[in-house]
């Protein structure tokens, strides 16, 4: 009789038990301003979920999303570049 499962256990191997890999890392490390930015709107926005926001609050949340902004933009703009040769000089 043969048993199947040390070959399903090749086959099923666990894909998510690996480590990333360098491009992932390296993806990770292009994002990491727009991470940042998402990071600091998300706790401007959780600061003021129990209380109304102060005109401060207010200028805070602002200065957060155009921060987002600017990230969206920057990566959209390397990607861009990346894709494009002379794009987004």
């Amino acid at each position: 009789m043969r048993y199947i499962v040390p070959v399903q256990a090749v086959v099923t191997a666990a894909e998510f038990d690996r480590e990333p890999t360098a491009a992932e890392l390296d993806a990770i490390e292009m994002e990491m301003p727009l991470i940042s930015a998402q990071d600091e709107l998300l706790v401007a926005q959780i600061m003021v979920l129990d209380r109304r926001p102060s005109e401060l609050d207010a200028r805070r949340i602002r200065r957060a999303r155009r921060k987002v902004l600017a990230a969206r933009r920057e990566l959209a703009n390397l990607s861009a570049a990346a894709i494009v040769p002379g794009v987004g000089a």
